[in-house]
Protein backbone atom coordinates (compact mmCIF):
# COMPACT_ATOMS: atom_id res chain seq x y z
CA UNK A 1 0.00 0.00 0.00
CA UNK A 2 2.95 2.33 0.64
CA UNK A 3 3.99 2.00 -2.99
CA UNK A 4 0.43 2.75 -4.09
CA UNK A 5 0.46 5.96 -2.08
CA UNK A 6 3.81 7.05 -3.44
CA UNK A 7 2.70 6.31 -7.00
CA UNK A 8 -0.30 8.58 -6.54
CA UNK A 9 1.60 11.32 -4.72
CA UNK A 10 4.52 11.57 -7.12
CA UNK A 11 2.52 13.77 -9.53
CA UNK A 12 0.67 15.76 -6.88
CA UNK A 13 1.39 19.50 -6.97
CA UNK A 14 -1.96 21.22 -6.42
CA UNK A 15 -3.54 20.32 -3.09
CA UNK A 16 -6.76 21.24 -1.35
CA UNK A 17 -6.54 21.00 2.44
CA UNK A 18 -9.84 20.97 4.31
CA UNK A 19 -9.42 21.73 8.02
CA UNK A 20 -12.31 20.88 10.31
CA UNK A 21 -13.51 22.73 13.38
CA UNK A 22 -12.48 19.80 15.57
CA UNK A 23 -8.88 20.36 14.47
CA UNK A 24 -8.83 24.15 14.68
CA UNK A 25 -10.51 24.62 18.02
CA UNK A 26 -9.69 23.78 21.62
CA UNK A 27 -10.93 24.74 25.06
CA UNK A 28 -9.80 28.33 24.51
CA UNK A 29 -11.39 28.81 21.09
CA UNK A 30 -9.07 28.70 18.08
CA UNK A 31 -6.01 26.53 18.76
CA UNK A 32 -3.23 28.86 17.66
CA UNK A 33 -0.52 26.23 18.04
CA UNK A 34 -2.29 23.80 15.72
CA UNK A 35 -2.92 26.51 13.14
CA UNK A 36 0.70 27.66 13.23
CA UNK A 37 1.97 24.08 12.86
CA UNK A 38 -0.23 23.50 9.79
CA UNK A 39 0.69 26.87 8.30
CA UNK A 40 4.41 26.16 8.81
CA UNK A 41 4.07 22.91 6.90
CA UNK A 42 2.01 24.40 4.09
CA UNK A 43 4.48 27.28 3.76
CA UNK A 44 7.39 24.83 3.63
CA UNK A 45 5.83 22.79 0.82
CA UNK A 46 4.75 25.96 -1.01
CA UNK A 47 8.40 26.96 -1.20
CA UNK A 48 9.07 23.58 -2.84
CA UNK A 49 6.64 24.32 -5.66
CA UNK A 50 3.39 22.95 -4.29
CA UNK A 51 0.19 24.98 -4.55
CA UNK A 52 -2.38 24.97 -1.76
CA UNK A 53 -6.00 26.00 -1.31
CA UNK A 54 -7.47 25.80 2.18
CA UNK A 55 -11.13 25.17 2.97
CA UNK A 56 -11.34 26.16 6.61
CA UNK A 57 -14.03 25.67 9.19
CA UNK A 58 -13.82 27.47 12.50
CA UNK A 59 -15.72 30.74 12.03
CA UNK A 60 -18.78 29.65 13.99
CA UNK A 61 -16.66 27.98 16.68
CA UNK A 62 -14.52 31.10 17.01
CA UNK A 63 -17.61 33.29 17.34
CA UNK A 64 -19.13 30.95 19.93
CA UNK A 65 -15.98 31.15 22.04
CA UNK A 66 -15.83 34.92 21.72
CA UNK A 67 -19.38 35.12 23.06
CA UNK A 68 -18.78 32.53 25.78
CA UNK A 69 -21.26 29.96 24.44
CA UNK A 70 -20.57 26.36 25.49
CA UNK A 71 -23.40 24.42 23.83
CA UNK A 72 -24.04 23.81 20.15
CA UNK A 73 -26.10 26.59 18.55
CA UNK A 74 -29.45 25.43 17.20
CA UNK A 75 -31.01 28.18 15.09
CA UNK A 76 -29.75 29.46 11.75
CA UNK A 77 -29.66 33.14 12.89
CA UNK A 78 -27.52 32.17 15.89
CA UNK A 79 -25.03 30.28 13.69
CA UNK A 80 -24.94 33.14 11.19
CA UNK A 81 -24.32 35.68 13.94
CA UNK A 82 -21.53 33.54 15.42
CA UNK A 83 -19.95 33.21 11.97
CA UNK A 84 -20.09 36.99 11.50
CA UNK A 85 -18.22 37.42 14.79
CA UNK A 86 -15.69 34.65 14.22
CA UNK A 87 -14.81 34.90 10.51
CA UNK A 88 -12.70 38.06 10.88
CA UNK A 89 -10.66 36.60 13.72
CA UNK A 90 -10.16 33.33 11.85
CA UNK A 91 -8.74 35.17 8.84
CA UNK A 92 -6.58 37.36 11.04
CA UNK A 93 -5.02 34.29 12.66
CA UNK A 94 -4.27 32.74 9.26
CA UNK A 95 -2.92 36.01 7.87
CA UNK A 96 -0.57 36.49 10.83
CA UNK A 97 0.66 32.89 10.68
CA UNK A 98 1.42 33.02 6.94
CA UNK A 99 2.95 36.51 7.24
CA UNK A 100 5.78 34.96 9.28
CA UNK A 101 6.72 33.18 6.05
CA UNK A 102 6.20 36.34 3.96
CA UNK A 103 3.14 34.78 2.35
CA UNK A 104 -0.18 36.45 1.54
CA UNK A 105 -3.63 34.94 2.09
CA UNK A 106 -6.96 35.73 0.46
CA UNK A 107 -10.50 35.17 1.68
CA UNK A 108 -13.23 33.65 -0.49
CA UNK A 109 -16.74 33.23 0.96
CA UNK A 110 -19.21 31.21 -1.12
CA UNK A 111 -22.75 29.88 -1.25
CA UNK A 112 -24.02 27.20 -3.65
CA UNK A 113 -25.59 29.87 -5.86
CA UNK A 114 -22.04 31.04 -6.64
CA UNK A 115 -21.24 27.62 -8.10
CA UNK A 116 -24.51 26.47 -9.66
CA UNK A 117 -24.42 29.38 -12.10
CA UNK A 118 -21.95 28.26 -14.78
CA UNK A 119 -20.51 31.73 -15.41
CA UNK A 120 -19.93 32.42 -11.71
CA UNK A 121 -18.45 28.93 -11.39
CA UNK A 122 -15.93 29.77 -14.13
CA UNK A 123 -15.27 33.19 -12.60
CA UNK A 124 -14.42 31.49 -9.30
CA UNK A 125 -12.07 29.10 -11.12
CA UNK A 126 -10.33 31.98 -12.92
CA UNK A 127 -9.90 33.93 -9.68
CA UNK A 128 -8.39 30.91 -7.94
CA UNK A 129 -6.04 30.35 -10.85
CA UNK A 130 -4.69 33.91 -10.65
CA UNK A 131 -4.28 33.73 -6.87
CA UNK A 132 -2.31 30.49 -7.15
CA UNK A 133 -0.15 31.94 -9.93
CA UNK A 134 0.61 34.87 -7.62
CA UNK A 135 1.64 32.51 -4.82
CA UNK A 136 -1.29 33.56 -2.63
CA UNK A 137 -3.00 31.04 -0.31
CA UNK A 138 -6.78 31.15 -0.90
CA UNK A 139 -8.76 30.42 2.28
CA UNK A 140 -12.33 29.42 1.52
CA UNK A 141 -15.36 29.09 3.74
CA UNK A 142 -19.09 29.01 3.29
CA UNK A 143 -20.64 32.45 3.57
CA UNK A 144 -22.48 31.40 6.72
CA UNK A 145 -23.69 34.90 7.51
CA UNK A 146 -26.03 35.00 4.49
CA UNK A 147 -26.53 31.31 3.62
CA UNK A 148 -29.95 29.73 4.08
CA UNK A 149 -30.97 26.11 3.54
CA UNK A 150 -31.63 26.60 -0.18
CA UNK A 151 -28.11 27.92 -0.84
CA UNK A 152 -26.08 26.10 1.81
CA UNK A 153 -23.45 23.52 0.95
CA UNK A 154 -24.50 21.56 4.04
CA UNK A 155 -21.01 21.42 5.50
CA UNK A 156 -17.44 22.21 4.51
CA UNK A 157 -16.77 18.61 3.48
CA UNK A 158 -19.21 19.11 0.62
CA UNK A 159 -17.80 22.57 -0.13
CA UNK A 160 -14.29 21.08 -0.30
CA UNK A 161 -15.49 18.40 -2.74
CA UNK A 162 -16.87 21.09 -5.05
CA UNK A 163 -13.75 23.24 -4.75
CA UNK A 164 -11.51 20.29 -5.68
CA UNK A 165 -13.22 20.28 -9.07
CA UNK A 166 -13.03 24.04 -9.51
CA UNK A 167 -9.29 24.26 -8.73
CA UNK A 168 -8.51 20.97 -10.53
CA UNK A 169 -6.73 19.61 -7.47
CA UNK A 170 -4.39 16.61 -7.64
CA UNK A 171 -5.20 15.67 -4.03
CA UNK A 172 -7.71 16.53 -1.31
CA UNK A 173 -6.55 16.13 2.29
CA UNK A 174 -9.38 16.27 4.82
CA UNK A 175 -7.91 16.98 8.25
CA UNK A 176 -10.12 15.88 11.10
CA UNK A 177 -9.85 15.04 14.78
CA UNK A 178 -9.78 11.26 14.22
CA UNK A 179 -7.11 8.99 12.77
CA UNK A 180 -9.22 8.27 9.69
CA UNK A 181 -12.14 6.00 8.78
CA UNK A 182 -12.77 3.11 11.17
CA UNK A 183 -14.72 -0.09 10.61
CA UNK A 184 -16.99 0.92 13.52
CA UNK A 185 -17.72 4.05 15.51
CA UNK A 186 -14.70 4.59 17.83
CA UNK A 187 -16.86 6.61 20.23
CA UNK A 188 -19.13 3.63 20.82
CA UNK A 189 -16.81 0.65 20.34
CA UNK A 190 -13.53 0.11 22.19
CA UNK A 191 -12.02 -2.07 19.44
CA UNK A 192 -12.35 -0.12 16.21
CA UNK A 193 -10.02 -0.93 13.31
CA UNK A 194 -8.60 1.84 11.13
CA UNK A 195 -9.24 1.30 7.42
CA UNK A 196 -6.02 2.50 5.72
CA UNK A 197 -7.14 2.05 2.10
CA UNK A 198 -10.51 2.27 0.35
CA UNK A 199 -10.39 1.18 -3.27
CA UNK A 200 -14.17 1.33 -3.73
CA UNK A 201 -16.83 3.19 -1.75
CA UNK A 202 -19.36 0.42 -1.28
CA UNK A 203 -22.60 0.43 0.68
CA UNK A 204 -20.70 -1.23 3.53
CA UNK A 205 -18.14 1.59 3.63
CA UNK A 206 -20.91 4.18 3.75
CA UNK A 207 -22.67 2.29 6.54
CA UNK A 208 -19.65 2.25 8.88
CA UNK A 209 -19.27 6.03 8.64
CA UNK A 210 -20.95 7.76 11.57
CA UNK A 211 -23.06 10.86 11.01
CA UNK A 212 -22.28 12.18 14.51
CA UNK A 213 -20.62 15.58 14.55
CA UNK A 214 -18.58 17.41 17.17
CA UNK A 215 -20.33 20.19 19.13
CA UNK A 216 -18.34 22.72 17.09
CA UNK A 217 -18.64 20.91 13.73
CA UNK A 218 -21.32 20.53 11.08
CA UNK A 219 -20.65 17.08 9.58
CA UNK A 220 -19.48 13.74 10.88
CA UNK A 221 -17.48 10.97 9.20
CA UNK A 222 -20.45 10.19 6.95
CA UNK A 223 -20.19 13.59 5.26
CA UNK A 224 -16.47 12.98 4.69
CA UNK A 225 -17.13 9.65 2.99
CA UNK A 226 -19.84 11.23 0.81
CA UNK A 227 -17.32 13.93 -0.13
CA UNK A 228 -14.77 11.21 -0.93
CA UNK A 229 -17.28 9.59 -3.27
CA UNK A 230 -17.67 12.84 -5.18
CA UNK A 231 -13.97 13.73 -5.29
CA UNK A 232 -12.78 10.31 -6.43
CA UNK A 233 -15.40 10.39 -9.22
CA UNK A 234 -13.38 13.30 -10.65
CA UNK A 235 -10.19 11.23 -10.49
CA UNK A 236 -8.78 12.94 -7.40
CA UNK A 237 -7.31 10.87 -4.54
CA UNK A 238 -8.75 11.75 -1.13
CA UNK A 239 -7.17 11.28 2.28
CA UNK A 240 -8.80 11.61 5.70
CA UNK A 241 -6.01 12.27 8.21
CA UNK A 242 -5.54 13.37 11.85
CA UNK A 243 -5.12 17.13 11.73
CA UNK A 244 -3.80 17.53 15.26
CA UNK A 245 -0.77 15.29 14.61
CA UNK A 246 2.37 17.37 14.22
CA UNK A 247 3.93 16.98 10.80
CA UNK A 248 0.76 15.53 9.28
CA UNK A 249 1.10 17.36 5.95
CA UNK A 250 4.67 16.07 5.59
CA UNK A 251 3.58 12.55 6.50
CA UNK A 252 0.77 12.58 3.95
CA UNK A 253 2.85 14.01 1.10
CA UNK A 254 5.79 11.69 1.80
CA UNK A 255 3.51 8.67 1.43
CA UNK A 256 3.49 7.50 5.02
CA UNK A 257 0.72 5.16 6.09
CA UNK A 258 -1.42 7.72 7.90
CA UNK A 259 -5.17 8.16 7.82
CA UNK A 260 -7.40 6.61 5.16
CA UNK A 261 -6.65 6.88 1.44
CA UNK A 262 -9.57 6.69 -1.01
CA UNK A 263 -8.39 5.72 -4.48
CA UNK A 264 -9.63 7.71 -7.47
CA UNK A 265 -11.85 6.22 -10.15
CA UNK A 266 -10.28 5.11 -13.39
CA UNK A 267 -13.15 6.44 -15.49
CA UNK A 268 -13.39 10.10 -14.53
CA UNK A 269 -16.05 12.69 -14.98
CA UNK A 270 -14.97 15.82 -16.81
CA UNK A 271 -15.09 19.08 -14.89
CA UNK A 272 -18.37 20.05 -16.56
CA UNK A 273 -19.97 16.65 -15.91
CA UNK A 274 -18.77 16.71 -12.31
CA UNK A 275 -20.41 20.14 -11.98
CA UNK A 276 -23.65 18.69 -13.35
CA UNK A 277 -23.50 15.58 -11.17
CA UNK A 278 -22.50 17.04 -7.82
CA UNK A 279 -22.96 20.82 -7.83
CA UNK A 280 -26.35 21.24 -9.49
CA UNK A 281 -29.54 20.20 -7.74
CA UNK A 282 -31.99 18.21 -9.82
CA UNK A 283 -35.18 20.03 -10.77
CA UNK A 284 -37.12 16.91 -11.76
CA UNK A 285 -37.00 13.33 -12.97
CA UNK A 286 -37.32 11.61 -16.32
CA UNK A 287 -38.18 7.92 -16.10
CA UNK A 288 -36.65 5.89 -18.93
CA UNK A 289 -37.09 2.38 -20.34
CA UNK A 290 -34.54 -0.46 -20.33
CA UNK A 291 -33.32 0.30 -23.84
CA UNK A 292 -32.54 3.91 -22.97
CA UNK A 293 -30.90 2.77 -19.73
CA UNK A 294 -28.52 0.45 -21.62
CA UNK A 295 -27.76 3.11 -24.22
CA UNK A 296 -26.91 5.72 -21.58
CA UNK A 297 -25.12 3.61 -18.98
CA UNK A 298 -23.24 1.12 -21.15
CA UNK A 299 -22.80 2.90 -24.48
CA UNK A 300 -22.52 6.59 -23.56
CA UNK A 301 -25.48 7.62 -25.71
CA UNK A 302 -27.82 10.60 -25.46
CA UNK A 303 -31.37 10.36 -24.14
CA UNK A 304 -33.87 10.40 -27.02
CA UNK A 305 -37.65 10.92 -26.75
CA UNK A 306 -38.29 7.25 -27.65
CA UNK A 307 -36.73 6.13 -24.36
CA UNK A 308 -38.83 8.38 -22.09
CA UNK A 309 -41.72 6.83 -20.17
CA UNK A 310 -42.83 9.69 -17.93
CA UNK A 311 -41.61 12.83 -16.15
CA UNK A 312 -41.86 14.12 -12.61
CA UNK A 313 -41.65 17.77 -11.57
CA UNK A 314 -41.71 21.02 -13.53
CA UNK A 315 -38.45 21.87 -15.27
CA UNK A 316 -37.37 24.31 -17.94
CA UNK A 317 -34.91 24.12 -20.81
CA UNK A 318 -31.37 23.92 -19.44
CA UNK A 319 -32.39 22.68 -15.99
CA UNK A 320 -30.58 19.74 -14.38
CA UNK A 321 -32.86 16.68 -14.38
CA UNK A 322 -32.27 13.11 -13.17
CA UNK A 323 -32.67 10.11 -15.47
CA UNK A 324 -34.35 7.37 -13.45
CA UNK A 325 -35.09 3.70 -14.07
CA UNK A 326 -38.61 2.49 -13.38
CA UNK A 327 -37.45 0.89 -10.11
CA UNK A 328 -36.42 4.35 -8.88
CA UNK A 329 -32.65 3.96 -9.39
CA UNK A 330 -31.00 7.22 -10.48
CA UNK A 331 -28.85 6.48 -13.52
CA UNK A 332 -27.68 9.93 -14.61
CA UNK A 333 -28.24 13.66 -14.39
CA UNK A 334 -28.20 16.05 -17.31
CA UNK A 335 -29.24 19.43 -18.70
CA UNK A 336 -32.49 19.09 -20.63
CA UNK A 337 -33.15 20.48 -24.10
CA UNK A 338 -36.93 20.49 -23.59
CA UNK A 339 -39.12 21.61 -20.70
CA UNK A 340 -41.31 19.15 -18.79
CA UNK A 341 -44.44 19.97 -20.77
CA UNK A 342 -42.82 19.39 -24.17
CA UNK A 343 -40.98 16.31 -22.92
CA UNK A 344 -44.31 14.78 -21.94
CA UNK A 345 -45.73 15.58 -25.37
CA UNK A 346 -42.92 13.81 -27.25
CA UNK A 347 -42.18 10.95 -24.82
CA UNK A 348 -42.00 7.56 -26.51
CA UNK A 349 -41.82 9.09 -30.00
CA UNK A 350 -39.17 8.79 -32.68
CA UNK A 351 -37.02 11.89 -33.21
CA UNK A 352 -38.51 12.38 -36.67
CA UNK A 353 -41.90 13.15 -35.10
CA UNK A 354 -40.76 15.97 -32.77
CA UNK A 355 -41.45 18.76 -35.26
CA UNK A 356 -44.85 17.29 -36.13
CA UNK A 357 -45.92 17.37 -32.48
CA UNK A 358 -44.25 20.56 -31.23
CA UNK A 359 -44.15 22.61 -34.45
CA UNK A 360 -40.35 22.79 -34.35
CA UNK A 361 -37.35 20.57 -33.56
CA UNK A 362 -34.51 22.53 -31.95
CA UNK A 363 -32.82 19.30 -30.79
CA UNK A 364 -32.94 15.59 -31.54
CA UNK A 365 -32.12 14.69 -27.94
CA UNK A 366 -33.92 15.27 -24.66
CA UNK A 367 -30.47 15.32 -23.04
CA UNK A 368 -27.26 15.26 -25.08
CA UNK A 369 -24.52 12.97 -23.80
CA UNK A 370 -22.09 15.93 -23.55
CA UNK A 371 -24.44 17.47 -20.97
CA UNK A 372 -25.03 14.25 -19.01
CA UNK A 373 -23.18 12.72 -16.06
CA UNK A 374 -23.74 8.99 -15.60
CA UNK A 375 -23.73 7.52 -12.09
CA UNK A 376 -21.24 4.96 -10.76
CA UNK A 377 -18.31 4.93 -13.20
CA UNK A 378 -15.74 2.11 -12.92
CA UNK A 379 -13.30 2.56 -10.04
CA UNK A 380 -9.65 1.72 -9.72
CA UNK A 381 -6.27 3.39 -9.25
CA UNK A 382 -5.73 6.27 -11.62
CA UNK A 383 -3.37 9.02 -12.56
CA UNK A 384 -4.75 12.02 -10.62
CA UNK A 385 -4.11 14.34 -13.55
CA UNK A 386 -5.83 12.35 -16.28
CA UNK A 387 -9.47 13.13 -17.10
CA UNK A 388 -12.17 11.73 -19.35
CA UNK A 389 -11.73 13.38 -22.74
CA UNK A 390 -15.32 13.87 -23.79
Amino acid sequence: MAEERKKILIKVRRILVKIGSGVLTGKEGLDLDIIENLVDEIADFSQKGYQFVIVSSGAIASGMHRMGFKNRLQSMPEKQAAAAIGQGRLMRVYANAFAKHEMVVSQILLTTSDLTDRQRFLNTRNTLSVLLDWGVIPIINENDTVAVDEIKFGDNDNLAAMMANIMEANLLVNLTNTEGLYDRNPRKDNKPRLIPLVSEITDEIEKVASSEADPVGMGGMKSKVIAAKKVTAFGIPYIIAPGKSKGIIHDVLSGKKVGTLFLPMETHLTSKKYWIAFTLRSRGKIYIDDGAMRAIVHHGKSLLPSGVIKTEGNFNVGDPVSCVAMDGTTLAKGLVNYNSSDTNKIKGLQTSRIEQVLGSKPYDEIIHRDNMAVSNPVRKTADPKSKEST
